[in-house]
């Protein structure tokens, strides 16, 4: 965003209930800030901008970033926050946008309320404390009495959490439930709360209607499901079962490099897992009347959960920042295993698809439901993916170096700032990738400095397909059409292409009248229009193959 300075001073004039000013990044004091706008009515923290209004400037650098999401993961609960760039005049400034909290309240790492009222951020004390929080308390839902006895419960649910927590058999069983969260005391009876019958019940929907996963499976070009298959039981059976019955559906790309078969996830197990347990645990099971929904697509597998994302968190800081909606139950899944620590389950999404080089998960908040895209096709082919598998056998290959050899391998010269740009990070840690790779003997360096250049070591070899442009490619497969029939299998071995990038290269140059394609099925394959007039090799055999 750009602002001249007279369009700046009109649009915060001064400190107000909704605008404070700061001219560096001050932790406690931006922490107070926040707090108290979250606990009114929301407002913008200016920073690189003094008390007087003065212009002092604050880039927002990636260290900027990290330091403001730290100072503010430390406040309880806080409102949805975005950071932001702003220029004025030249000028760069940093504007954290604070959102009034809708549920429950903020409280700073001292564990101080307050509220912003007029230009200043107020704390809260004896009575105005007493009634403000009483005006805002929330109970959690995952947390009232569902009615079902704990004598209802199966004894395998009850070892299975009395391991997952590492009780032994002299503990107070009840009592040990109770501080978990999963049964309470009610009408002198101990009872089930939500989160205990989730956890606990064969069939959790008695409690909750549609506490269940269902799976709808796509073909290609379908808008309607071809197959559906519900998902019942306690919450820790339904994500180990949907994460096997998905990934059994996706299947696995064979990829053949000389002597090595390379077997590749379409989606990598704990990516799929995480993305279902986070859907389990942090839907809103209020919103009763919807399931939790993984649709597989040709191209992704799409999970959708009830409920938009729980305060503070947004689509823009989900790395940064979190928050459980459902505390207790997502506690007792991590110690089942199913899934990771607080703060680390996006973190593993991302940095494991990135590992894997497969396109980044897709968030979507959609108000009534959060939704989870995991793309099972990206940029890098399973031909690549494949081949930097194998370099990984040379030497230590970073997340972010794999990326850097894909392009290096398609015959790209890389730079400072074409490292920067495939990266997403600034000239300091792109300078340290490409020399990594450099000292590794996996890329060579010309020039120095502002000029140095790199490219692909000649010691390294991958498939003709990465080396080649798409139009040399084409060429090269035209002039294998000079020997005869082609087949999609004669291009993939000749080029290191997969099947589907080795059927779009023929389907490309049958277009353009350069191939003309003959048989069906398995007999399918491709003359040059000058031999190819009046020939259909894929008859004469039984299953239309070209004859020997």
């Amino acid at each position: 965003m750009v602002f001249t300075a007279a369009d700046f001073k009109a649009a915060f004039p001064g400190e107000t209930h909704y605008v404070e000013r700061k001219s560096g990044l001050g932790g406690k004091a931006l922490q107070d800030a926040v707090v108290a706008f979250s606990n009114a009515d929301g407002g913008v923290i200016l920073i690189g901008v003094d008390d007087s209004g003065r212009l002092v400037g604050k880039e927002l650098s990636q260290a900027a970033a990290e330091s403001i999401h730290a100072a503010l993961a430390e406040v309880h609960s806080p409102g949805r926050y975005e950071v932001i760039q702003l220029v004025v005049d030249r000028i760069p400034i940093i504007v954290i946008a604070v959102a009034k909290r809708t549920e429950g309240f903020a409280q700073a790492s001292n564990g101080r309320v307050l509220v912003r009222r007029g230009p200043r951020n107020t704390a809260l004390i004896g009575s105005d404390l007493r009634e403000f929080i009483s005006s805002r308390s929330l109970g959690r839902f995952e947390r009232e009495a569902s009615g079902v006895p704990l004598a209802d419960v199966e004894d395998d649910a009850l070892a299975t959490v009395r391991r997952a927590f590492g009780w032994s058999d002299s503990d107070d069983l009840p009592e040990r439930l109770e501080e978990r969260g999963l049964v309470k005391q009610h009408r002198r009876k101990t009872t089930l709360t939500v989160a205990g019958s989730l956890l606990l019940l064969d069939t959790p929907r008695i409690v909750v209607p549609k506490a269940f996963i269902e799976i709808l499976r796509f073909r290609e070009g379908a808008t309607e499901y071809d197959r559906r298959t519900e998902i019942d039981g306690p919450a820790f059976v339904q994500i180990r079962e949907a994460t096997r019955l998905v990934m059994d559906e996706l299947g696995t790309e064979m990829v053949v490099l000389g002597l090595h078969r390379h077997e590749l996830a379409r989606v990598p197990e704990v990516v799929l897992r995480e993305a279902i347990a986070n859907a389990v645990a942090h839907r809103s099971y209020e919103l009763s009347g919807s399931a939790t929904r993984i649709e597989i697509r040709p191209h992704s597998v799409e999970i959708t959960s009830p409920g938009g994302l729980p305060e503070p968190v947004t689509v823009k800081n989900i790395r940064e920042t979190q928050a459980a909606r459902n505390p207790d139950i997502i506690t007792t899944l991590r110690r089942m295993g199913l899934a990771e620590d607080v703060g680390r389950g996006v973190d593993v999404m991302q940095d494991t698809m990135m590992e894997e080089l497969l396109d980044p998960p897709r968030f979507e908040d959609l108000r009534h439901a959060v939704r989870v895209t995991l793309p099972t096709h990206g940029a890098v082919s399973p031909r690549e993916r494949a081949w930097v598998r194998e370099l990984e056998t040379r030497g230590d290959l970073g997340p972010r170096d794999r990326i850097l050899l894909v392009h290096a391998a398609r015959g790209e010269v890389l730079t400072n700032s074409s490292a920067r740009a495939l990266l997403g990070v600034d000239s300091v840690h792109a300078r340290q990738a490409l020399q990594r790779l450099r000292d590794g003997g996996f890329l060579i360096q010309t020039g120095s400095r502002g000029g140095a250049t790199y490219h692909l070591s000649d010691a390294i070899h991958p498939p003709l397909g990465l080396r080649m442009r798409r139009d040399e490619i084409e060429a090269f497969v035209l002039s294998l059409a000079d020997g005869g029939p082609l087949t999609n299998a004669t291009v993939r071995a000749q080029t290191g292409l997969d099947r589907v990038d080795a059927l779009r290269i023929l389907e490309r140059l049958t277009a353009r009248g350069h191939l003309i394609r003959r048989g069906e099925r398995r007999g399918v394959h491709y003359v040059k229009p000058s031999t190819g007039q009046g020939l259909d090799f894929g008859r004469g055999t039984p299953d239309g193959q070209l004859p020997s």
